[in-house]
């Protein structure tokens, strides 16, 4: 069974996603461990309270590329096939990203490549956008900018708040993710430049 290596940076919401859809027979895979860059994270918790092994490894004052060392040795340690971010609030650098190529996916709360980078919600009420939504990335060096796997499109309503887009835009979320985390797993795509293409066969 191939092996995930989750991490986050707060409350791992879509970790949990992941996790109940892996419980439910939905995801073939199973969590080899949860990282996180702060010890205080609610994810932590939620992964101990499910039986995972949860590792904080506080970044706070480590130069970029020592810290990410660090990381990848614990995701070497337990054998992770494909690394996920969930929440995860730090950059990769680019030995991190040489070390799992095609192997680290994101999740992020916009239609890509518009509103990267943080308040993407608050971003897209401001610029008065009519559809909203989330996508599924590989990761590479940029900001939310790697080929895209999976979007998934939510109206944005005359009314909404941040809170209200997001909450709607985060039950997609949880739903695409794991989608998402099956199509790598399972080898069926491509990836021609920009563009991923999935073969259904």
């Amino acid at each position: 069974m191939r092996r995930l290596g989750i991490l986050l940076s707060g409350r791992g919401s879509n970790f949990q996603a992941i996790a109940n859809n892996i419980a439910a027979g939905r995801l073939d895979a199973e969590i080899a461990v949860v990282i996180s860059n702060r010890e205080s994270a609610p994810g932590l918790q939620i992964a101990r309270s499910l039986g995972k092994t949860a590792l904080a490894i506080p970044s706070r004052g480590l130069d970029r590329t020592l810290y990410d060392q660090m990381v990848l040795e614990e995701l070497h340690r337990h054998t992770v096939d494909l690394v996920c971010l969930a929440g995860y609030m730090r950059l990769l650098s680019a030995q991190f990203i040489a070390a799992f190529p095609r192997r680290i996916l994101n999740i992020h709360p916009s239609l890509l490549p518009s509103f990267p980078g943080l308040d993407a919600q608050r971003q897209a009420l401001e610029h008065g956008v009519r559809i909203s939504g989330c996508t599924v990335h590989f990761v590479d060096e940029n900001l939310d900018s790697g080929p895209i796997i999976l979007q998934a499109a939510v109206p944005v309503r005359d009314h909404d708040t941040v809170d209200t887009l997001s909450a709607r835009i985060l039950k997609e979320e949880h739903r695409i993710y794991s989608e998402a985390i099956a199509i790598v797993l399972s080898g069926k795509f491509s990836v021609e430049g920009r563009r991923v293409r999935i073969n259904a066969q």
